[in-house]
């Protein structure tokens, strides 16, 4: 009895592109930071960056097998390229998020790999991870280093907020008096 006989034809299509795909023989892309770190990288494994996957199909290199020139990023460093690409790396056989999803928004179904690795990242790093992503449309990493950092601000006061982002309070008394005013209908 064949296998595949159980499974409806879209399915078995899914299979069998899958499979292909994941045993296409590619080069690797090399990839420059803006501090000129290179770092050779899987074509799976940067599926998932948006920005990247559009600059190859525009260059044609999908399917060569010659060695490219480095792609530069002059928007990201060596030491967060490093960490996009880890990230990238760990989620390579996730599906790719096609477009944003228009569900409800939440913040508490981050995986758990991805809270450990972003956990003890300092303020700075976190911010620079999400612009990277952002910048190279990688739509997962993005949507998690967001929810990272609304869970970090969820229920916390003004002064909290001041101190966790080290933002300066510019507000003269009266001018807190009077948004305090503006706004009391949200604090309830």
């Amino acid at each position: 009895m064949n296998v595949l006989n159980q499974f409806s034809f879209e399915t078995k299509l899914d299979l069998i592109n899958s499979f292909l795909f994941t045993q296409q023989v590619t080069m690797p892309i090399t990839l420059t930071s803006s501090d000129d770190k290179s770092f050779s990288v899987d074509r799976l494994v940067i599926k998932h960056a948006g920005t990247i996957e559009t600059l190859i199909s525009t260059m044609g290199l999908e399917d060569s097998e010659e060695p490219s020139m480095p792609i530069p990023l002059p928007n990201v460093t060596g030491s967060v390229l490093q960490l996009v690409i880890e990230w990238l790396t760990q989620h390579k056989d996730d599906p790719v998020k096609k477009k944003e999803d228009d569900g409800e928004r939440r913040t508490d179904d981050i995986p758990q790999w991805d809270q450990d690795f972003l956990k003890d990242k300092p303020q700075s790093v976190l911010f620079d991870i999400l612009l990277a992503a952002n910048y190279l449309d990688i739509k997962g990493l993005l949507q998690t280093c967001c929810k990272t950092i609304a869970n970090q601000i969820k229920g916390k006061t003004p002064e909290e907020l001041r101190a966790h982002f080290n933002i300066k309070n510019d507000f003269t008394p009266e001018e807190e008096e009077q948004i305090k005013k503006e706004n009391a209908w949200c604090e309830n």
